[in-house]
């Protein structure tokens, strides 16, 4: 990103900001060894494979190395997408709500590893649309916590928000929940 800045001799220069500068806080450096030690030769299944989240996880896994990448999202478009960019990837449509669907998935998948980062997130359609955010990011959570305990999946990663913390807002307390 570049933005005007004015020099100490009154004249403007141009200047490169980085995300850290806009955002209030700096990123954790993260240790790429022992995330590739954690991925590499596993096989992973990611909920809301497609999402803006989702997919930016299937890339990472992708790239240290994961053995079998089971990408899921009920979303068609969104899917298409992240298979176009990770074609190796077996993808699954499907919406977490459907226990039994995603059960299913989770069964002939057998993942070593299994990142949840389907959820809805944005709050003002949140807010308008209660009994969706409730059954998205509680009942479709919960069903993917179970069948990963079901199908004895070693590790699950949950991707949360900040948001859950002190929730002041309905997608907050469903995340939170």
């Amino acid at each position: 990103i570049k933005r005007s800045v004015l020099l100490s001799d009154g004249k403007e220069s141009i200047a490169t900001l980085s995300v850290e500068d806009l955002l209030a806080r700096h990123p954790k450096d993260l240790n790429s060894e022992t995330i590739e030690t954690f991925i590499r030769n596993k096989t992973v299944l990611i909920t809301g494979a497609g999402g803006s989240i989702g997919s930016e996880i299937s890339l990472q896994c992708h790239r240290y190395g994961a053995r079998k990448l089971v990408l899921v999202d009920h979303s068609e478009y969104n899917l298409y997408q992240i298979g176009e960019k990770i074609p190796s990837a077996e993808l699954r449509l499907c919406n977490i709500i459907d226990r039994y669907s995603f059960e299913e998935i989770v069964k002939n998948a057998q993942p070593d590893i299994l990142i949840h980062a389907a959820a809805y997130k944005h709050v003002p359609l949140c807010e308008a649309n209660i009994q969706s955010a409730i059954m998205n990011n509680i009942v479709g959570s919960r069903n993917v916590i179970d069948s990963a305990i079901e199908h004895n999946v070693s590790k699950i990663v949950i991707i949360s928000t900040d948001k859950a913390v002190r929730p002041t807002n309905v997608m907050g307390t469903t995340k939170r929940i």
